[in-house]
């Protein structure tokens, strides 16, 4: 399957509070806000939601398109994804704005503040997907991930045009959406992939119910955090599959991008959804263990153990012959 990778591609600031956010809150200065959290770690990492899902379908032996707006600075990540396998020639280069910038600061009960500044994401809406599209010889899907907005509604309508298999991701920028835009990206997608927050975001902004929703897209992927991911289709029921558990949390920052690395590549094989989405689970235990999105070791006898330990033997032995070939 050629897999394009559209959205952010940003270098990430993530930071730790030992502490809670909650525990600074009054209930009645909320109106009033005005915080300022003590961190006591600073990593500076690879980031943005295309790159991290570009990057690990590399690592599970893929070569997606990553396409995205970076800055004057980009050379260094470029050269790293390249490493990694990652085709990054349809990446535009801004001459004058640097790559975006992603600052969270996470406490200790993995809930985050983060900021996200754009820099040369804001001229993603100069990218021709349909002249990419030709040149490489055409998709078979399209990852539409947070990216400038106008970006976003005009890689999913050139999707469309070409016939091409949409996956639509809208994740944060849900917040910037209008009820139109927001409908625009989401209907006839065959794939949807939000959180649970987003989920219920997505209704709100679309004036859609669950049933609506279903009515205009194939499978629609939520991911649960520590339950795991739901996996719902019109006139099916729902299909939970539970999470691979870890007792080495790190940082939550690119879980979610792993997973879906994990599942768009499981797809890619042919595989069932509920193997695809059990092999996203277990890359994203992975990520959870480390700091940074991209800074992961990927061994295959270790997915296949964390596979067997939650899923069970034949679950492993089923995934056992393709991530056999990692290397």
């Amino acid at each position: 399957m050629r897999i394009a990778v559209t959205g952010s591609i940003a270098t990430d600031h993530l930071m730790s509070f030992p502490g809670r956010f909650t525990d600074q809150l009054i209930a009645d200065q909320l109106e009033q806000v005005s915080l300022s959290f003590l961190a006591d770690r600073l990593d500076v990492r690879r980031g943005g939601v295309a790159a991290n899902i570009a990057f690990g379908l590399a690592r599970l032996g893929l070569s997606p398109r990553l396409i995205g707006s970076a800055g004057i600075d980009f050379a260094e990540y470029d050269a790293w994804l390249r490493a990694a396998g990652v085709d990054t020639e349809s990446v535009r280069i801004s001459e004058t704005l640097h790559t975006a910038r992603f600052v969270c600061t996470t406490d200790e009960a993995q809930n985050q503040l983060a900021t996200f500044y754009a820099g040369a994401m804001a001229e993603a809406g100069k990218i021709d997907l349909a002249s990419v599209a030709e040149r490489c010889g055409g998709f078979d899907l399209v990852h539409v991930g947070a990216d400038d907005p106008d970006a976003m509604l005009r890689h999913t309508e050139t999707a469309r045009r070409a016939g091409i298999g949409l996956a639509a991701d809208p994740s944060q920028q849900l917040a910037r959406l209008d009820d139109i835009r927001a409908r625009q990206l989401v209907d006839g997608a065959h794939l949807l992939f939000t959180n649970e927050y987003e989920a219920a975001l997505l209704r709100e902004r679309t004036g859609w119910s669950e049933r609506d929703i279903l009515d205009r897209v194939g499978t629609w992927i939520t991911t649960r955090g520590a339950d795991g991911v739901s996996l719902a289709r019109r006139g099916r029921l729902r299909i939970d599959v539970p999470a691979v558990p870890t007792t080495k949390i790190t940082d939550p920052t690119g879980v979610g991008d792993a997973f879906r690395s994990g599942f768009l590549a499981g797809l890619s094989w042919g595989w069932p959804v509920v193997r695809a989405a059990r092999l996203g689970c277990a890359l994203a235990s992975v990520v959870l263990e480390t700091v940074g999105t991209q800074e992961y070791k990927l061994l295959a006898a270790d997915l296949i153990d964390r596979v067997e330990r939650t899923y069970g033997y034949e679950a492993a032995r089923e995934m056992e012959p393709r991530l056999a070939e990692l290397s």
